[in-house]
Protein backbone atom coordinates (compact mmCIF):
# COMPACT_ATOMS: atom_id res chain seq x y z
CA UNK A 1 0.00 0.00 0.00
CA UNK A 2 1.29 3.79 -0.96
CA UNK A 3 1.73 6.53 1.62
CA UNK A 4 -1.46 8.09 -0.20
CA UNK A 5 -3.71 5.50 0.22
CA UNK A 6 -2.17 4.19 3.52
CA UNK A 7 -2.94 7.63 4.69
CA UNK A 8 -6.42 7.59 2.97
CA UNK A 9 -7.17 4.55 4.71
CA UNK A 10 -6.16 5.33 8.50
CA UNK A 11 -7.98 9.17 7.82
CA UNK A 12 -11.23 7.11 6.84
CA UNK A 13 -10.61 4.26 9.66
CA UNK A 14 -10.59 7.64 12.36
CA UNK A 15 -13.65 9.33 11.05
CA UNK A 16 -15.51 5.77 10.96
CA UNK A 17 -14.28 5.15 14.56
CA UNK A 18 -15.87 8.40 15.93
CA UNK A 19 -18.44 8.32 13.97
CA UNK A 20 -19.36 5.05 15.71
CA UNK A 21 -18.89 6.78 19.20
CA UNK A 22 -21.37 9.47 17.45
CA UNK A 23 -23.99 7.08 16.23
CA UNK A 24 -23.73 4.44 18.81
CA UNK A 25 -26.95 3.86 20.87
CA UNK A 26 -26.41 6.02 24.14
CA UNK A 27 -26.83 3.76 27.26
CA UNK A 28 -29.43 3.72 29.81
CA UNK A 29 -29.00 7.28 31.53
CA UNK A 30 -30.51 5.65 34.22
CA UNK A 31 -27.67 3.24 34.79
CA UNK A 32 -24.99 5.67 34.42
CA UNK A 33 -26.32 7.60 37.05
CA UNK A 34 -26.47 5.07 39.24
CA UNK A 35 -22.75 3.75 38.41
CA UNK A 36 -21.43 7.43 39.11
CA UNK A 37 -22.75 7.95 42.32
CA UNK A 38 -22.98 4.48 43.63
CA UNK A 39 -19.10 3.83 42.77
CA UNK A 40 -15.65 6.25 42.26
CA UNK A 41 -16.30 5.28 38.19
CA UNK A 42 -17.72 2.97 35.98
CA UNK A 43 -15.75 0.28 34.90
CA UNK A 44 -15.05 -1.87 31.59
CA UNK A 45 -18.58 -3.55 30.89
CA UNK A 46 -19.99 -2.60 34.09
CA UNK A 47 -23.42 -0.71 32.16
CA UNK A 48 -23.74 -3.96 30.62
CA UNK A 49 -24.30 -6.01 33.53
CA UNK A 50 -26.14 -3.74 35.43
CA UNK A 51 -28.69 -4.18 32.53
CA UNK A 52 -28.86 -7.48 32.69
CA UNK A 53 -29.46 -8.15 36.58
CA UNK A 54 -31.30 -4.46 37.02
CA UNK A 55 -31.26 -1.37 39.18
CA UNK A 56 -32.48 -2.83 42.14
CA UNK A 57 -30.62 -6.09 42.43
CA UNK A 58 -27.46 -3.53 41.53
CA UNK A 59 -28.73 -1.25 44.85
CA UNK A 60 -29.10 -3.99 46.92
CA UNK A 61 -26.24 -6.14 46.36
CA UNK A 62 -23.82 -2.59 47.47
CA UNK A 63 -26.31 -2.26 50.52
CA UNK A 64 -25.02 -5.72 51.84
CA UNK A 65 -20.99 -5.57 50.70
CA UNK A 66 -20.22 -8.70 52.84
CA UNK A 67 -21.98 -10.34 49.83
CA UNK A 68 -19.61 -9.48 47.60
CA UNK A 69 -16.59 -11.50 46.73
CA UNK A 70 -13.76 -9.53 46.55
CA UNK A 71 -11.25 -9.53 43.57
CA UNK A 72 -7.99 -12.05 44.16
CA UNK A 73 -6.01 -8.66 42.75
CA UNK A 74 -7.32 -6.35 45.45
CA UNK A 75 -6.48 -9.20 48.37
CA UNK A 76 -3.48 -10.46 47.17
CA UNK A 77 -2.05 -6.39 47.31
CA UNK A 78 -3.66 -6.31 50.57
CA UNK A 79 -2.06 -8.96 52.15
CA UNK A 80 1.21 -7.81 51.44
CA UNK A 81 0.70 -4.43 53.35
CA UNK A 82 1.89 -5.48 56.43
CA UNK A 83 1.28 -2.75 59.28
CA UNK A 84 -2.64 -1.53 57.97
CA UNK A 85 -3.92 -4.13 60.40
CA UNK A 86 -1.89 -3.13 63.66
CA UNK A 87 -3.79 -1.62 66.43
CA UNK A 88 -2.81 1.73 67.97
CA UNK A 89 -0.66 0.33 70.40
CA UNK A 90 1.25 -1.72 68.42
CA UNK A 91 1.72 1.08 65.61
CA UNK A 92 3.17 2.94 68.77
CA UNK A 93 5.31 0.60 69.98
CA UNK A 94 6.97 -0.71 66.74
CA UNK A 95 6.86 2.42 64.57
CA UNK A 96 7.12 5.54 66.84
CA UNK A 97 10.13 7.51 65.22
CA UNK A 98 11.39 8.52 69.15
CA UNK A 99 10.94 5.37 70.35
CA UNK A 100 14.46 4.04 72.32
CA UNK A 101 16.12 1.25 71.77
CA UNK A 102 17.62 -1.24 74.79
CA UNK A 103 16.56 1.66 76.81
CA UNK A 104 18.54 4.21 74.92
CA UNK A 105 17.50 7.28 72.64
CA UNK A 106 18.35 6.62 69.16
CA UNK A 107 21.25 8.06 67.66
CA UNK A 108 20.79 10.36 64.59
CA UNK A 109 21.75 7.24 62.19
CA UNK A 110 19.23 5.09 63.73
CA UNK A 111 16.41 7.78 63.70
CA UNK A 112 16.83 8.16 60.63
CA UNK A 113 15.39 4.35 59.87
CA UNK A 114 13.19 4.98 62.34
CA UNK A 115 11.58 8.08 60.66
CA UNK A 116 11.42 6.14 57.43
CA UNK A 117 9.48 2.95 58.94
CA UNK A 118 7.21 5.63 60.66
CA UNK A 119 6.23 7.19 57.23
CA UNK A 120 5.92 3.53 55.23
CA UNK A 121 2.72 3.16 58.21
CA UNK A 122 1.09 6.15 56.63
CA UNK A 123 1.86 5.10 53.19
CA UNK A 124 0.97 1.74 53.39
CA UNK A 125 -2.43 3.48 54.43
CA UNK A 126 -2.72 5.48 51.84
CA UNK A 127 -2.04 1.96 49.46
CA UNK A 128 -4.77 0.31 51.26
CA UNK A 129 -7.00 3.12 50.34
CA UNK A 130 -6.29 3.19 46.55
CA UNK A 131 -6.00 -0.06 46.14
CA UNK A 132 -9.71 -0.31 47.65
CA UNK A 133 -11.21 2.54 45.72
CA UNK A 134 -9.85 0.70 42.42
CA UNK A 135 -10.45 -2.71 42.60
CA UNK A 136 -13.05 -3.52 45.21
CA UNK A 137 -16.38 -4.89 44.07
CA UNK A 138 -17.90 -3.53 47.08
CA UNK A 139 -17.94 0.07 45.72
CA UNK A 140 -20.61 2.05 48.07
CA UNK A 141 -18.49 0.76 50.92
CA UNK A 142 -15.73 2.21 49.90
CA UNK A 143 -18.15 5.75 48.86
CA UNK A 144 -19.19 5.47 52.65
CA UNK A 145 -15.74 5.05 53.87
CA UNK A 146 -14.61 8.41 51.79
CA UNK A 147 -18.01 10.24 53.08
CA UNK A 148 -17.38 9.02 56.69
CA UNK A 149 -13.57 9.72 57.16
CA UNK A 150 -14.09 13.15 55.39
CA UNK A 151 -17.24 13.81 57.97
CA UNK A 152 -15.10 12.34 61.20
CA UNK A 153 -11.85 13.67 59.49
CA UNK A 154 -8.31 13.20 61.56
CA UNK A 155 -5.30 14.90 60.03
CA UNK A 156 -2.11 12.52 59.43
CA UNK A 157 0.32 15.06 59.49
CA UNK A 158 -0.55 16.08 63.62
CA UNK A 159 2.01 14.61 65.24
CA UNK A 160 1.69 10.87 66.29
CA UNK A 161 -1.33 10.49 63.79
CA UNK A 162 0.54 9.85 61.12
CA UNK A 163 1.35 6.19 62.43
CA UNK A 164 -2.96 5.94 63.28
CA UNK A 165 -4.94 7.11 60.39
CA UNK A 166 -4.85 4.49 58.62
CA UNK A 167 -6.11 2.12 61.74
CA UNK A 168 -8.61 4.95 62.29
CA UNK A 169 -10.04 4.30 59.52
CA UNK A 170 -9.69 0.58 59.62
CA UNK A 171 -10.94 -0.20 62.82
CA UNK A 172 -13.45 3.18 63.42
CA UNK A 173 -14.89 4.53 59.86
CA UNK A 174 -15.01 0.65 57.62
CA UNK A 175 -16.98 -1.85 60.26
CA UNK A 176 -20.01 0.55 60.76
CA UNK A 177 -19.70 2.27 57.20
CA UNK A 178 -22.90 0.71 56.39
CA UNK A 179 -24.49 0.41 59.93
CA UNK A 180 -25.70 2.14 62.80
CA UNK A 181 -24.73 5.42 63.20
CA UNK A 182 -24.30 5.26 67.46
CA UNK A 183 -21.51 2.27 66.83
CA UNK A 184 -19.76 4.90 64.45
CA UNK A 185 -20.07 8.03 66.31
CA UNK A 186 -19.18 5.42 69.42
CA UNK A 187 -16.04 3.92 67.36
CA UNK A 188 -14.59 7.40 66.14
CA UNK A 189 -15.28 8.89 69.82
CA UNK A 190 -13.25 5.84 71.52
CA UNK A 191 -10.04 5.99 68.98
CA UNK A 192 -6.98 7.11 69.37
CA UNK A 193 -6.74 8.84 66.36
CA UNK A 194 -9.35 11.13 67.38
CA UNK A 195 -8.76 11.39 70.58
CA UNK A 196 -5.28 12.93 69.93
CA UNK A 197 -6.22 14.74 66.77
CA UNK A 198 -9.06 17.07 68.47
CA UNK A 199 -7.52 16.85 71.65
CA UNK A 200 -9.58 15.04 74.03
CA UNK A 201 -6.57 13.01 75.20
CA UNK A 202 -5.66 16.13 77.55
CA UNK A 203 -8.95 16.95 78.80
CA UNK A 204 -9.47 17.14 82.53
CA UNK A 205 -11.71 17.74 85.37
CA UNK A 206 -10.73 21.58 85.65
CA UNK A 207 -7.74 23.00 87.87
CA UNK A 208 -6.64 19.49 88.24
CA UNK A 209 -2.95 18.54 88.59
CA UNK A 210 -0.44 15.81 86.71
CA UNK A 211 2.93 15.39 87.78
CA UNK A 212 2.79 18.79 88.82
CA UNK A 213 1.57 20.57 85.95
CA UNK A 214 -1.80 22.37 85.60
CA UNK A 215 -4.63 20.29 83.79
CA UNK A 216 -7.87 21.74 82.46
CA UNK A 217 -11.07 21.05 80.15
CA UNK A 218 -10.15 21.45 76.65
CA UNK A 219 -13.16 21.51 74.71
CA UNK A 220 -12.25 20.67 71.29
CA UNK A 221 -13.60 17.54 70.90
CA UNK A 222 -16.60 18.59 72.16
CA UNK A 223 -17.53 21.56 70.43
CA UNK A 224 -16.63 19.60 66.56
CA UNK A 225 -18.50 16.29 68.19
CA UNK A 226 -22.09 18.77 67.88
CA UNK A 227 -20.77 21.28 65.32
CA UNK A 228 -19.77 18.69 62.83
CA UNK A 229 -20.56 15.41 63.74
CA UNK A 230 -23.91 14.86 65.14
CA UNK A 231 -26.11 18.42 65.50
CA UNK A 232 -24.50 20.29 62.80
CA UNK A 233 -23.63 24.34 63.51
CA UNK A 234 -27.46 25.50 63.54
CA UNK A 235 -28.19 21.95 65.65
CA UNK A 236 -29.81 24.30 68.68
CA UNK A 237 -26.64 23.64 71.08
CA UNK A 238 -25.41 26.32 73.47
CA UNK A 239 -21.82 27.21 74.70
CA UNK A 240 -23.15 25.85 77.85
CA UNK A 241 -23.72 22.30 76.54
CA UNK A 242 -20.30 22.72 74.96
CA UNK A 243 -18.97 23.15 78.39
CA UNK A 244 -20.71 20.59 79.78
CA UNK A 245 -20.00 18.24 76.95
CA UNK A 246 -16.21 18.75 77.78
CA UNK A 247 -16.66 18.15 81.30
CA UNK A 248 -18.47 14.45 80.67
CA UNK A 249 -15.77 13.79 78.43
CA UNK A 250 -12.92 14.51 80.51
CA UNK A 251 -10.78 11.46 81.07
CA UNK A 252 -11.52 10.19 77.68
CA UNK A 253 -8.28 9.16 76.63
CA UNK A 254 -5.64 6.01 75.55
CA UNK A 255 -3.45 3.79 77.24
CA UNK A 256 -0.01 4.08 77.65
CA UNK A 257 2.61 2.42 75.45
CA UNK A 258 3.49 -1.03 77.59
CA UNK A 259 -0.13 -1.63 79.13
CA UNK A 260 -2.46 -4.53 78.14
CA UNK A 261 -5.33 -3.10 75.49
CA UNK A 262 -8.35 -6.06 76.14
CA UNK A 263 -10.14 -3.71 73.10
CA UNK A 264 -6.96 -3.52 70.75
CA UNK A 265 -7.72 0.08 70.33
CA UNK A 266 -5.64 1.35 73.31
CA UNK A 267 -9.41 3.60 74.88
CA UNK A 268 -8.75 4.09 78.50
CA UNK A 269 -11.24 6.18 80.70
CA UNK A 270 -9.20 7.82 83.32
CA UNK A 271 -10.97 8.43 86.33
CA UNK A 272 -8.83 9.93 87.94
CA UNK A 273 -8.70 12.56 85.04
CA UNK A 274 -12.62 12.98 85.27
CA UNK A 275 -15.28 15.58 86.54
CA UNK A 276 -17.96 13.75 88.46
CA UNK A 277 -20.26 16.87 88.97
CA UNK A 278 -23.35 16.52 87.88
CA UNK A 279 -24.12 18.51 84.30
CA UNK A 280 -27.33 19.41 82.40
CA UNK A 281 -26.43 18.57 78.74
CA UNK A 282 -29.33 19.67 76.20
CA UNK A 283 -31.55 20.08 78.97
CA UNK A 284 -31.33 16.71 80.01
CA UNK A 285 -29.73 15.81 84.04
CA UNK A 286 -26.30 14.00 83.39
CA UNK A 287 -25.98 12.44 87.08
CA UNK A 288 -22.06 12.48 87.33
CA UNK A 289 -21.27 8.34 87.39
CA UNK A 290 -18.11 7.86 85.51
CA UNK A 291 -17.34 6.88 81.48
CA UNK A 292 -21.26 6.26 81.33
CA UNK A 293 -22.06 9.84 81.09
CA UNK A 294 -20.11 9.71 77.95
CA UNK A 295 -22.10 7.29 76.74
CA UNK A 296 -25.59 8.65 77.68
CA UNK A 297 -24.43 11.91 76.00
CA UNK A 298 -23.36 9.86 72.56
CA UNK A 299 -26.86 8.04 72.98
CA UNK A 300 -28.42 11.69 73.35
CA UNK A 301 -26.49 12.82 70.08
CA UNK A 302 -26.97 10.18 67.87
CA UNK A 303 -31.17 10.40 68.16
CA UNK A 304 -31.56 13.65 68.33
CA UNK A 305 -33.41 15.67 65.04
CA UNK A 306 -30.82 17.75 64.70
CA UNK A 307 -28.41 15.27 63.62
CA UNK A 308 -30.94 13.03 61.64
CA UNK A 309 -31.34 16.16 59.43
CA UNK A 310 -27.64 17.32 59.68
CA UNK A 311 -26.29 13.62 58.43
CA UNK A 312 -29.45 13.73 55.88
CA UNK A 313 -28.50 16.75 54.36
CA UNK A 314 -25.01 15.76 53.66
CA UNK A 315 -26.09 12.55 52.45
CA UNK A 316 -28.69 14.06 49.95
CA UNK A 317 -25.77 16.99 48.89
CA UNK A 318 -23.19 14.00 48.93
CA UNK A 319 -25.24 12.22 46.33
CA UNK A 320 -28.03 14.16 44.98
CA UNK A 321 -26.78 17.73 44.29
CA UNK A 322 -24.61 20.85 45.89
CA UNK A 323 -28.49 22.26 46.75
CA UNK A 324 -30.57 19.30 47.31
CA UNK A 325 -34.25 19.42 47.68
CA UNK A 326 -35.89 20.04 51.47
CA UNK A 327 -37.73 17.21 50.28
CA UNK A 328 -35.54 14.58 50.40
CA UNK A 329 -34.14 15.56 53.09
CA UNK A 330 -37.68 15.79 55.41
CA UNK A 331 -37.28 12.05 54.39
CA UNK A 332 -34.21 10.79 54.94
CA UNK A 333 -34.42 12.77 58.33
CA UNK A 334 -37.67 10.90 59.17
CA UNK A 335 -35.89 7.39 58.18
CA UNK A 336 -32.92 8.07 60.48
CA UNK A 337 -35.10 8.94 63.38
CA UNK A 338 -37.68 5.44 62.81
CA UNK A 339 -34.66 3.02 61.98
CA UNK A 340 -32.40 5.03 64.90
CA UNK A 341 -29.63 5.93 62.56
CA UNK A 342 -29.73 2.81 60.42
CA UNK A 343 -27.24 4.01 57.40
CA UNK A 344 -28.10 0.69 54.87
CA UNK A 345 -31.89 1.56 55.39
CA UNK A 346 -31.36 5.59 55.13
CA UNK A 347 -29.05 4.82 51.97
CA UNK A 348 -31.91 2.48 50.73
CA UNK A 349 -34.56 5.21 51.80
CA UNK A 350 -32.43 7.72 49.13
CA UNK A 351 -31.67 5.40 46.09
CA UNK A 352 -35.23 4.81 45.74
CA UNK A 353 -36.54 8.44 46.41
CA UNK A 354 -37.59 10.08 43.41
CA UNK A 355 -35.59 13.08 43.94
CA UNK A 356 -32.33 10.59 43.26
CA UNK A 357 -33.95 9.37 39.94
CA UNK A 358 -34.60 13.35 38.78
CA UNK A 359 -33.10 14.13 35.34
CA UNK A 360 -32.11 17.20 36.53
CA UNK A 361 -29.87 15.99 38.99
CA UNK A 362 -27.83 13.30 36.43
CA UNK A 363 -24.22 14.49 35.63
CA UNK A 364 -24.52 17.90 38.19
CA UNK A 365 -21.98 16.90 40.51
CA UNK A 366 -18.26 17.93 40.20
CA UNK A 367 -16.33 15.35 41.29
CA UNK A 368 -14.10 15.82 43.54
CA UNK A 369 -9.64 15.12 42.99
CA UNK A 370 -10.32 12.16 44.62
CA UNK A 371 -13.27 11.04 42.79
CA UNK A 372 -11.88 12.02 39.52
CA UNK A 373 -8.68 10.38 40.23
CA UNK A 374 -10.03 7.00 41.02
CA UNK A 375 -12.88 7.09 37.95
CA UNK A 376 -10.15 7.77 35.60
CA UNK A 377 -8.17 4.83 36.78
CA UNK A 378 -11.39 2.54 36.77
CA UNK A 379 -13.13 3.87 33.22
CA UNK A 380 -10.26 3.42 31.51
CA UNK A 381 -9.38 -0.06 33.07
CA UNK A 382 -5.81 0.89 33.71
CA UNK A 383 -3.63 -1.70 35.74
CA UNK A 384 -2.13 -0.19 38.44
CA UNK A 385 1.07 -1.36 40.55
CA UNK A 386 2.61 1.87 41.66
CA UNK A 387 0.38 4.38 43.37
CA UNK A 388 2.30 6.83 43.96
CA UNK A 389 1.43 9.09 40.93
CA UNK A 390 -2.35 8.81 42.04
CA UNK A 391 -1.10 9.93 45.38
CA UNK A 392 1.22 12.85 44.09
CA UNK A 393 -1.96 13.79 41.73
CA UNK A 394 -4.29 14.63 44.99
CA UNK A 395 -1.80 16.62 46.66
CA UNK A 396 -1.35 18.50 43.59
CA UNK A 397 -4.88 19.25 43.72
CA UNK A 398 -5.07 20.11 47.23
CA UNK A 399 -6.26 16.79 48.70
CA UNK A 400 -3.71 14.29 49.54
CA UNK A 401 -5.47 11.59 51.58
CA UNK A 402 -5.54 11.78 54.84
CA UNK A 403 -4.30 15.56 54.42
CA UNK A 404 -7.21 17.75 55.38
CA UNK A 405 -5.95 19.46 58.50
CA UNK A 406 -9.42 20.93 59.44
CA UNK A 407 -12.15 19.01 61.19
CA UNK A 408 -14.17 19.90 58.84
CA UNK A 409 -12.95 17.40 56.02
CA UNK A 410 -12.81 17.80 52.26
CA UNK A 411 -15.41 19.24 51.16
CA UNK A 412 -17.95 17.79 48.17
CA UNK A 413 -19.36 20.73 46.08
CA UNK A 414 -18.34 22.12 42.78
CA UNK A 415 -17.44 25.69 44.82
CA UNK A 416 -14.60 23.72 46.33
CA UNK A 417 -12.85 22.27 43.36
CA UNK A 418 -13.34 23.94 40.56
CA UNK A 419 -10.80 26.66 39.30
CA UNK A 420 -8.80 27.08 36.67
CA UNK A 421 -5.65 25.69 38.49
CA UNK A 422 -7.30 22.57 39.29
CA UNK A 423 -8.72 22.35 36.21
CA UNK A 424 -5.24 22.73 34.29
CA UNK A 425 -3.76 19.97 36.09
CA UNK A 426 -6.56 17.44 35.41
CA UNK A 427 -6.44 18.22 31.64
CA UNK A 428 -2.55 18.21 31.66
CA UNK A 429 -3.28 14.69 33.88
CA UNK A 430 -5.65 13.26 31.22
CA UNK A 431 -3.53 13.56 28.86
CA UNK A 432 -1.05 11.92 30.20
CA UNK A 433 -2.63 8.84 31.23
CA UNK A 434 -4.66 8.98 28.01
CA UNK A 435 -1.22 8.47 25.85
CA UNK A 436 0.04 5.95 28.66
CA UNK A 437 3.09 8.59 30.47
CA UNK A 438 1.79 8.24 33.66
CA UNK A 439 4.25 5.56 35.23
CA UNK A 440 0.95 3.51 37.36
CA UNK A 441 1.58 0.60 35.49
CA UNK A 442 5.29 0.15 37.39
CA UNK A 443 5.86 -2.87 39.59
CA UNK A 444 6.88 -0.34 41.93
CA UNK A 445 5.00 1.13 45.57
CA UNK A 446 4.80 4.09 46.70
CA UNK A 447 7.48 3.97 49.18
CA UNK A 448 10.13 3.32 46.37
CA UNK A 449 12.29 6.06 45.23
CA UNK A 450 13.72 4.45 41.87
CA UNK A 451 11.46 5.40 38.81
CA UNK A 452 9.40 3.55 37.19
CA UNK A 453 10.45 1.64 33.63
CA UNK A 454 7.51 -0.24 32.27
CA UNK A 455 5.54 1.79 29.63
CA UNK A 456 1.72 2.09 29.99
CA UNK A 457 -0.81 1.42 26.72
CA UNK A 458 -2.68 3.86 25.23
CA UNK A 459 -6.28 4.31 25.92
CA UNK A 460 -8.26 3.14 23.25
CA UNK A 461 -10.94 6.16 23.00
CA UNK A 462 -13.80 4.48 21.76
CA UNK A 463 -13.52 1.29 24.56
CA UNK A 464 -13.50 4.43 26.89
CA UNK A 465 -16.00 5.93 24.99
CA UNK A 466 -18.45 3.00 25.65
CA UNK A 467 -17.67 2.53 28.85
CA UNK A 468 -18.76 5.95 29.79
CA UNK A 469 -22.10 4.98 27.98
CA UNK A 470 -21.48 7.19 24.89
CA UNK A 471 -23.79 9.94 26.76
CA UNK A 472 -21.37 13.03 25.28
CA UNK A 473 -23.06 16.09 24.31
CA UNK A 474 -23.12 17.01 20.45
CA UNK A 475 -19.88 19.64 21.13
CA UNK A 476 -17.90 17.25 22.87
CA UNK A 477 -18.41 14.58 20.61
CA UNK A 478 -17.73 17.58 17.76
CA UNK A 479 -14.44 18.01 19.35
CA UNK A 480 -13.77 14.53 19.48
CA UNK A 481 -14.23 14.29 16.12
CA UNK A 482 -12.14 16.80 14.57
CA UNK A 483 -9.02 16.13 16.79
CA UNK A 484 -5.94 14.37 16.04
CA UNK A 485 -5.75 11.22 17.07
CA UNK A 486 -3.40 10.72 19.98
CA UNK A 487 -5.45 13.49 21.85
CA UNK A 488 -8.98 11.84 21.77
CA UNK A 489 -8.99 9.85 24.76
CA UNK A 490 -7.93 12.73 26.77
CA UNK A 491 -10.45 14.75 25.29
CA UNK A 492 -13.38 12.17 26.51
CA UNK A 493 -11.10 12.34 29.78
CA UNK A 494 -10.90 16.08 30.06
CA UNK A 495 -14.66 16.33 29.03
CA UNK A 496 -17.28 18.11 30.81
CA UNK A 497 -19.40 15.27 30.94
CA UNK A 498 -16.51 13.14 32.96
CA UNK A 499 -15.51 16.21 35.03
CA UNK A 500 -19.22 15.40 36.38
CA UNK A 501 -21.00 12.40 37.80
Amino acid sequence: MNTRKYLIFTTSLIWLTFANIAQAEPANPKIVHLLNRLSLGIMPGEIERVQRSGVDKYIQEQLNPDSIVEPAILNDRLAKLDTINLSPVELFQQYNPNRPIDGQKPVPELKKIQQKQARQVQNQAIEARLWRSIYSQRQLNEVMVDFWYNHFNVYADKGIDRLWVGAYEQQAIRPYALGKFRDLLGATARHPGMLFYLDNWQNSKPNSNKKGRPQGLNENYARELMELHTLGVDGGYKQDDTIALAKIMTGWGFKQPGQKVPDGYSFQFNSNRHDFSNKVFLKQHIIGSGIGEGEQALNLLSRHPSTARHISFKLAQYFISDNPPKSVIDKLSKRFVDTDGDIKLVLDTLFHSPEFWDRKYYGSKFKTPYQYAISSIRSTGTDVNNIKPLNDFLKQLGMPIYGCPTPNGYGNTQEAWLNPDSMTRRINYATNLAKGKLPISASTTIAANTPPTIPMVAIDPLKLAATLGNNFSDRTQQAISTSSPEIRAALILGSPEFMKK
